[in-house]
């Protein structure tokens, strides 16, 4: 049988203390959680980047597709603007997969020698796994592994 303690007695055990400051320990963690996942939401929207631009040359190159990423993440790549140029099978042995970066944004003023523009959605699944990998790291939901942080 469990014996009924006074809240007076409740409050001085160690049993008490413990989850109690267990509770305050967590409700930060919490908030932070919130707010990342709120993060989340605000630049991959259902599942998507929000600040990349999308290329397909049509097969005229290896590097069929192109996807310039966006947005403010340049102080984490020492102000170089990145980009990925890749095969309908980045992941293949054969496929390409390759990363570069420039001063500046490759797109512009002009972005033709890449191809027509295209939508996210519009590009192969594999592409497209390529790419949030990426820019999950860019924008710091992810370690170089892929591992969440």
């Amino acid at each position: 049988m469990f014996r009924t303690i006074s809240n007076k007695q409740n409050t001085k055990s160690p049993f008490y203390t413990f989850f109690t400051s267990l509770i305050y320990t967590i409700e930060p963690i919490k908030s932070k959680t919130m707010a990342k996942n709120k993060r989340l939401q605000n630049i991959f929207p259902d599942g998507k980047p929000k600040y990349v631009r999308c290329y397909d040359n049509g097969g005229e190159s290896a590097d069929r597709y192109t996807v310039v990423f966006t947005g403010n993440y340049t102080s984490k790549t020492s102000g170089e603007h990145w980009y990925l140029g890749m095969s309908g099978q980045p992941f293949h042995p054969q496929g390409i997969g390759q990363h570069g970066s420039s001063p500046t944004q490759i797109d512009k003023p002009k972005y033709s020698h890449l191809g027509k523009k295209v939508t996210f959605e519009n590009l192969p699944s594999e592409v497209q796994k390529c790419v949030n990998q990426t820019y999950l790291y860019l924008w710091d939901f992810t370690d170089e592994n892929g591992v969440s942080l």
